[in-house]
């Protein structure tokens, strides 16, 4: 069973789903899905919540704030911080739905999604559980990307910024080459970005409202981030950690090895053997092995 939901979150509202079991019953624990940057509830976090809906686990996905269905202005803006409070704002909405235990609640986070899901339940503990699958620190990886280094970085988006407010108009970048002739021309053949644009930008996995845009002014927030500060103090939870065996250069086997060996109540470590990172989204040989290791350690700990 699909249900359409609007979250308040302050003067804008939230486009959720919630993937309800067939045979749903009172009390039941849930979770609270986190999905990767660029990425609308219809794609990778439909994929998972309802596989975990049919495994009996009730599962709310949800548009981050200024993108897909939900409201905020200016759109396209990925900021980390904001990401966080989504989820908390999700799990205000679903405590409150009938038939959901409000003690019983986790958060399953994918991609940078996993990254925001453990920064968020460092400091809310209503989250009683933390799945991951191919977790990114995007903070980590922003930096990784500057040629010239993240205090250049900053500088030159600085100097943007103020063109922008000069000119009122503001800058959108591509997450991905639009089409695979696109990274062609521009040297990219590596498998991970060939695996990402045939997910995101064809009929495979891409949907009208993941826009492959995001708001230049919101990187600087996702240089300074760190999705891990203060994991090793603070997230006591159960966590769970699955990982693509093929390591690639999106670098979310190593953020997943690293937040393993941080976090303080470690229980459960996955590696699929074959998979990259792009195939965990979608392909069912290894999302339906994601998934039942996923369920078995929410049954266990929610």
């Amino acid at each position: 069973m699909l249900q359409h939901i609007t979250i308040p979150r302050g003067p804008i509202q939230l486009a959720a789903d919630l993937h309800l079991p067939d045979d749903h019953r009172e009390g039941a624990p849930a979770v609270v899905l986190s999905t990767p940057g660029s990425s609308v509830k219809e794609q990778i976090g439909a994929n998972y919540a309802s596989r975990l809906a049919a495994r009996g686990i009730p599962a709310l996905v949800f548009d981050p704030a200024h993108q897909g269905q939900s409201g905020g202005e200016p759109r396209d803006l990925e900021d980390p911080y904001r990401r966080g409070e989504d989820i908390s704002y999700a799990i205000d909405a679903l405590s409150t739905l009938p038939g959901i235990d409000p003690e019983r609640i986790g958060v399953l986070g994918i991609c940078a999604g996993g990254g925001y899901a453990v920064h968020t339940a460092r400091t809310d503990h209503r989250i009683k559980a933390v799945g991951t699958v191919v977790p990114g620190n995007m903070g980590t990886s922003f930096r990784g990307f500057q040629p010239d280094g993240p205090v250049a970085a900053l500088d030159a988006m600085a100097a943007a910024r103020l063109g922008e407010t000069r000119t009122g108009e503001l800058t959108r970048v591509n997450w991905l080459p639009d089409t695979l002739a696109e990274a062609a021309a521009a040297g990219l053949s590596d498998v991970d970005t060939t695996q990402a644009i045939t997910y995101y930008r064809t009929e495979r996995g891409g949907h009208e409202r993941s826009t492959n845009r995001r708001l230049a002014r919101g990187d600087a927030l996702l240089l300074g981030y760190d999705a891990y500060h203060l994991v090793d103090p603070l997230m006591t939870q159960p966590l769970q950690v699955i990982l693509a065996g093929r390591l690639g250069n999106t670098g979310s086997y190593e953020s997943g090895m690293r937040l393993w060996e941080l976090a303080p109540n470690p229980v459960d470590l996955m590696v699929i053997e074959g998979a990259g990172h792009y195939e965990m989204y979608d392909e069912p040989e290894y999302v339906d092995a994601a998934v039942t290791r996923l369920a078995a350690f929410y049954s266990a700990h929610l």
